[in-house]
């Protein structure tokens, strides 16, 4: 299983359609480059064919962006992005614990921020790489692949906070060490793994709806465990059990690894004996003819594509996209801004919830018990979006045809009326509410990235979607700070008081969050527009080469 370490033998030499050209492999593959064929060429994600000379100099803010984006992992492997976050996240949290803890004489304040930039910094090289990483390795399910990454990114703070009740509870300085050295063991033994592989293989869509299913598993037992933990009080022998069956989950997909690339090998083994070489072109045509009916497969097309697309044809119009454009030429193309407007709208409004979900319930009237179950449980709403939206964009894209940025739009549109709903404060709307929001929030974290790397390319995907995540804090800082920040204080100022009561206190912001949310879509619907004629151009002449090799 290629994604996640298999060093299975590879079943051809050949770059798939969607493989970068071969100069950008890493260090470590040694097997000689091939010229990809003419219609590989117009399906893959090429390199801008512009000269170097014609790229403008980088302004500073640019290179700014460039200094503290995460690299790409074409340039020494995804290990080393990895072991840069490594370094990064051991630094700040151990730098935490020795002021927490006392060893180390109290910080400034400006110190103390510092060590918190490192720590959380930290996250976008481990993201970063395993986003990338899966993007290159499944080019044909950048979706799934991507929506289980930040999936389980979702899920990770559920599952830390299981850890620290069980093992750590009442000691939150040894919660901040452990923080510094589990992250930090884990990548450092696990990065080892992480590898890009230029081939492809039959069963990898089987693969990952393993992974899929062992995710949905891990996240249903969570809100299980949240669930009861908000309803009894377990005693400390159970907690232990509990969190032996997490970790028994969390190992799981190693097994899954395992089996697959026990698969892989026995296949590569049946198909490659007494040095024959095996014509497969009997077999092409019953592969083009299970894929188009196999649901698993993600091989359906809408009907009529294989005579609509022309696989030596490019549209001018969409000559630019599926390029792999750097961050300068990316930020001049009206696809980044769209894309930019439509991840502050969804993420900062989503985000300016969830900070805000415990004053929204106090001034509801909702007890501590229950906006704690919110908060706990949005993580498993978050986990829910990231995944879905992967999943379900992939699914529609491969059998409709649909361009992903309409399922960003849905999903967005859905979010304004979650804000709505909220502001509208009926009896139980809260928990409607949040539900609505948490899952289309996290939908922005698994599209936003795999929509850049199918419009930009591969190449710099690392660079420009974590500068178009940038949208996100600025996104949440004017709608949490600015506007439910200031309305709240004037609401509080009338009852001349600090604190607000009632449903006026919130129903003014989230409506203007509803709007934001539904700008974003407006945003979404635009790139919709523009990239439908591509993603049925480039996309699915992409899947059609996958099928018929």
């Amino acid at each position: 299983m290629r994604a996640y370490g298999s060093n299975a033998p590879a079943a051809r030499s050949t770059p798939s359609a969607s493989t970068p050209p071969p100069s950008n492999r890493p260090s470590s593959t040694t097997s000689p480059p091939s010229t990809p064929s003419p219609s590989s060429r117009t399906s893959a994600a090429a390199p801008a064919s512009s000269p170097a000379s014609s790229t403008p100099p980088l302004p500073p803010i640019l290179l700014l962006l460039h200094l503290l984006a995460p690299p790409s992992t074409a340039a020494g492997g995804p290990w080393v992005v990895l072991a840069a976050g490594a370094i990064q996240c051991f630094a700040g949290y151990f730098l935490m614990w020795l002021s927490v803890a006392g060893l180390v004489p109290r910080p400034p304040v400006a110190l103390m921020c510092f060590y918190m930039l490192m720590a959380a910094h930290a996250t976008s090289f481990f993201n970063t790489a395993n986003v990338v990483t899966g993007v290159n390795n499944f080019p044909n399910y950048r979706g799934t692949i991507v929506g289980i990454m930040k999936g389980f990114l979702g899920l990770s703070g559920a599952i830390l906070i299981q850890m620290y009740q069980t093992l750590l509870e009442d000691r939150p300085s040894a919660y901040v060490l452990m923080l510094a050295l589990f992250p930090t063991c884990n990548t450092l033994l696990l990065m080892w793994f992480i590898r890009i592989y230029r081939e492809t293989e039959g069963d990898e869509d089987k693969h990952l709806d393993r992974f899929s299913l062992v995710s949905l598993v891990i996240a249903a037992y969570l809100m299980v465990i949240i669930i009861l933990d908000n309803a009894l009080s377990l005693p400390s022998p159970a907690r232990i059990c509990r969190l032996v069956v997490l970790v028994m989950l969390l190992t799981s997909p190693f097994y899954v690894a395992m089996k697959a690339h026990l698969s892989d090998s026995r296949r590569i083994s049946g198909t490659s004996f007494s040095g024959h070489q095996i014509d497969d072109s009997n077999l092409l045509a019953p592969e083009i003819s299970d894929s188009r009916h196999a649901y698993g497969g993600y091989h359906q097309v809408p009907s009529g594509t294989f005579r609509e697309v022309d696989t030596n044809m490019k549209d001018k119009t969409t000559s630019q996209w599926g390029e792999n454009l750097n961050l300068v030429q990316a930020i001049c193309t009206s696809s980044f801004w769209l894309l930019f407007i439509a991840a502050a709208c969804g993420m900062g409004s989503g985000l300016a919830t969830v900070n805000n979900i415990s004053q929204i319930g106090a001034s509801l009237g909702y007890t501590s018990s229950e906006t704690s179950s919110m908060v706990s449980l949005w993580s498993i709403w978050n986990f829910v979006g990231r995944f879905g939206a992967g999943y379900l964009s992939e699914y529609f894209l491969h059998v409709n045809g649909w361009a992903r940025p309409l399922i960003m739009t849905i999903t967005l549109a859905t979010m304004s009326i979650g804000h709505a709903v909220i502001a509208s404060a009926f009896p139980g709307a809260l928990y409607i509410g949040s539900v609505l929001v948490g899952v289309c929030y996290g939908s922005q974290w698994s599209l936003m990235p795999t929509i850049a790397s199918e419009i930009f390319g591969v190449v710099h995907m690392g660079t420009i979607f974590n500068t178009i995540a940038i949208a996100s804090p600025i996104g949440s800082y004017i709608l949490s700070v600015r506007v439910i920040g200031y309305i709240y204080d004037v609401e509080a100022s009338v009852e001349g008081g600090n604190s607000c009561s009632g449903t006026h206190c919130f129903k003014l912001s989230f409506l203007v969050l509803s709007s934001a949310a539904l700008l974003g879509s407006l945003a979404a619907l635009i790139l919709f527009f523009l990239t439908k004629d591509f993603y049925r151009q480039a996309i699915i002449r992409r899947l059609l080469n996958s099928v018929r090799k």
